[in-house]
């Protein structure tokens, strides 16, 4: 009976064996399969006629094609040591010492305004550059020529030998409203080309000190350096601003970033494209805001125009009788309310025609008028 029980256990034992091993190796030899347990997971119907609500991927595939990346290179001398430059101590080791060259390398972003090559992107970007290259969307890499630039609006125009190219559509800026959603696209960092998103924060930003005249967009789009020169779009995807600057104390975004209105780059790069640079009008004087203390101080009810602080001799201003410490206070019957406001539409003034200005002087208004002038160009 123990030898029948011994056999017994030993087979059972096998056989529990053999099956672990095949249900481990082999399940599908088995007549029965282990069933999974079952997981309820809901899955999206894919619909690709459709986009999401939430999406901007039609604008973001419209704009991408037209901003392309700009790549600059200067060459740089190293000074040597004014010891090196002796002329006796070269006299006795030769140039070995003498200053060497280096390539310095900047990098920016542009958008194709036009089908034949032109480029918009901002002065910065190229400023002082001896060599210009534009990389496309499609990979293609090719020299560029600086049409020209203009430093007090912070924009240039480049342009490539190249057809057929995706150019942007010109939305418009003037009918931007605060809190539109707007994407900024450009090559941050040099990672490659990126579109953010954010909204209009202030229209028609001034005095922020970076140009000389300035008209800002303000965005908590994200712009970071590479990204200047690139395209803020609305939501269709049409080109409303250049991005040119963020306010940062990082070099990083921190929610404020500017771009030039196309309203005002397109005006800047025609003149460039036709001309190769930009004629403003001129007034030839000096102005500061009006403020509380000076309404006081000239017996004045309301802070309102810009204070002629100085008259250039001789200048356009000077010859019509404007004198320092009138209120300029309308151009053409237009309100002027600041200083800046009244240098943004004196530079609109084609040169050479007479306009009519309001100012206050003893507290009396009188209409002034004045042959505009060429500004001239800032260095």
């Amino acid at each position: 009976m123990y030898r029948l029980w011994l056999i017994f256990a030993q087979a059972a034992t096998i056989l529990l064996a053999i099956f672990f091993v095949v249900s481990t190796l082999k399940p599908e030899l088995l007549p029965w399969k282990p069933r999974a347990e079952l997981i309820p997971i809901k899955e999206a119907t894919p619909d690709i006629s459709a986009l999401r609500h939430d999406s901007y991927y039609k604008a973001a595939s419209r704009a991408m094609p037209s901003v392309v990346n700009i790549f600059t290179t200067k060459a740089v001398k190293d000074l040597p040591h004014p010891f090196l430059n002796d002329p006796a101590f070269q006299r006795f080791f030769g140039e070995q010492f003498e200053s060497r060259s280096r390539l310095r390398s900047n990098l920016g972003s542009g958008v194709i305004v036009s089908s034949n090559g032109y480029i918009l992107t901002n002065h910065h970007v190229i400023e002082a550059a001896d060599e210009v290259e534009v990389a496309l969307s499609d990979s293609r890499k090719i020299k560029a020529a600086v049409v020209g630039s203009d430093p007090e609006t912070d924009l240039a125009v480049l342009k490539i030998d190249l057809k057929d190219l995706p150019a942007m559509t010109f939305g418009h800026s003037q009918e931007a409203k605060v809190g539109d959603v707007v994407l900024a696209v450009g090559n941050p960092f040099g990672v490659g080309q990126s579109v953010t998103m954010g909204i209009i924060g202030a229209l028609g930003r001034t005095k922020v000190g970076i140009n000389t005249f300035e008209e800002f967009i303000q965005t908590d789009a994200a712009i970071n350096p590479g990204n200047s020169g690139g395209a803020l779009t609305d939501t269709d995807g049409n080109l409303i601003g250049i991005n040119t600057a963020i306010y940062s104390r990082s070099g990083g975004s921190l929610g404020i970033g500017f771009a030039i209105p196309i309203h005002i780059a397109k005006t800047i790069m025609e003149q460039i494209i036709q001309s190769g640079s930009v004629t403003r009008g001129w007034l030839g004087v000096s102005m500061q805001d009006m403020t509380e203390e000076l309404a006081e101080s000239f017996k004045l009810n309301t802070v309102i125009g810009a204070l002629i602080a100085g008259v250039l001799k001789d200048g356009p201003a000077d010859h019509a009788g404007i004198k320092a410490g009138d209120i300029m206070i309308a151009i053409e019957g237009e309100p002027i309310l600041n200083s800046s406001e009244l240098l943004n539409k004196v530079a609109a003034l084609p040169p050479g025609i007479t306009t009519t200005v309001t100012v206050i002087r003893n507290k009396k208004e009188m209409d002034i008028q004045i042959k505009v002038g060429v500004r001239p160009k800032q260095i």
